[in-house]
């Protein structure tokens, strides 16, 4: 099965950026921000995907990577 991987975590390493910084910069709340971290979301918010965009200074295709889900056994 397939799913939608947000790159936000090796983002912020390869900028290094804290998870706090962003959130601050952003006005995003943590709780929620984190969610997106761990590819725990059922939808995705557009005008989130522009701001993190614009605050990386990268492209969607940067951002944004469909990944395999690995089978549990």
């Amino acid at each position: 099965m397939k799913y939608i991987h947000i790159r936000i975590n090796e983002l912020l390493e390869e900028k290094g950026i804290s998870k706090n910084r962003i959130c601050k910069d952003l006005d995003l709340p943590r709780g929620n921000f984190n969610k997106y971290c761990r590819d725990n979301f059922q939808r995705i918010d557009a005008n989130l995907i522009i701001r993190l965009c614009d605050y990386f200074g990268c492209e969607i295709s940067d951002l944004l990577e469909i990944r395999e889900k690995e089978e549990e056994q």
